[in-house]
């Protein structure tokens, strides 16, 4: 059986896609599954060993430059290879126009979510078959429902501690990482998602008068200078370099701890069994958190950000 599954963004969405190829690979053991995703994510689902090969797709960098004869080259370049393939089954767990559009054009039958179920609805014309899912469901639950659906078999209780699958890659993140370090994910894409900086200053302090190292990575300048100016006033804390997917990901099994805003790296965070804590301001944990068990915990909700005295509470049995 050979399956291509359509989840190109975020970081978040896509780690949220990954117990699909477990349970696709655990249904059918010799299955080969494909991924089409997007040039700046394509490292996260390499590190899953039941995906078989990437497709990236550069459509955030292509739509800024549409007038580039080098662009035009890469988008046939992307169709070729996308082309390469006849799949049984296309399975477009995204439910944009803009992922059904990419299915679309693979060759294979395409599955996605129904009218009722899609974020954008008219992405559903674009299927040979679609499933309706409860919207009320985590996007993890969704994904998995969906791809169960589309090729006829049957998962346990999708919320039940689903395996992402990640395998890390090899050696150990340099610097090394030691046993009484705290990553702290303090950017996010939307201003409204961030937790005040005077909270991150207390609760890292608090943490380095316990003996923990707390380490503040970033992407572009802007979070940099965030998590330098941090780590300026958070004792011993360290802003870390850019970093890799493939890195960030090391640094977040070796922690001992992870407390992030709602982002892509949370949910890493989470996947790959950390002891993490995702810190909610403007948006829902119960669709998108991090799904909630002994090392995963959601705080705070969308208008109601948490306390640090209440992050410092549920931190506790890990300090």
């Amino acid at each position: 059986m050979r399956i291509l599954l359509v989840k190109t963004s975020s970081l978040g969405d896509i780690i949220h896609s990954l117990p699909v190829i477990s349970d696709v690979r655990k249904a059918f053991p010799r299955a080969q599954i494909d991924w089409l995703v997007e040039e700046s994510f394509a490292d996260i689902p390499l590190l899953h060993p039941g995906v078989r090969a990437v497709i990236p797709v550069a459509l955030r960098r292509w739509r800024k430059s549409l007038l580039k004869a080098s662009t035009w080259h890469e988008m046939r370049q992307f169709y070729a290879a996308l082309r390469r393939e006849n799949y049984d089954t296309v399975i477009d767990t995204q439910g944009l126009l803009k992922s059904a559009l990419l299915a679309r054009l693979a060759c294979g039958g395409r599955a996605g979510f129904s009218v009722a179920s899609a974020r954008e609805p008219i992405a559903a014309l674009f299927y040979n078959k679609t499933v309706t899912v409860d919207n009320k469901l985590h996007a993890v639950a969704r994904s998995r429902w969906l791809a169960a659906a589309a090729l006829g078999y049957t998962v346990a209780e999708p919320l039940m501690a689903p395996d992402y699958g990640l395998l890390l890659p090899s050696p150990a993140p340099s610097p090394p990482v030691a046993s009484n370090t705290v990553l702290l994910l303090t950017v996010t894409s939307r201003a409204d998602k961030l937790w005040p900086e005077p909270h991150w200053q207390a609760l890292g302090s608090a943490l380095a008068a316990r003996g923990l190292i707390c380490l503040l990575p970033s992407g572009n300048r802007a979070e940099r200078a965030r998590a330098i100016r941090l780590a300026q006033v958070i004792p011993g804390a360290i802003a870390l370099p850019p970093l890799s997917l493939r890195d960030l990901a090391s640094y977040c099994a070796a922690a001992r701890l992870v407390v992030g805003v709602d982002t892509g790296l949370v949910h890493l965070a989470a996947a790959v069994g950390r002891p993490t804590l995702a810190l909610f301001c403007a948006s829902d944990p119960a669709s998108t958190g991090v799904l909630a068990g002994p090392l995963a915990i959601n705080l705070g909700m969308q208008g109601a950000p948490p306390a640090v005295a209440e992050v410092l509470a549920a931190a506790q049995p890990w300090l």
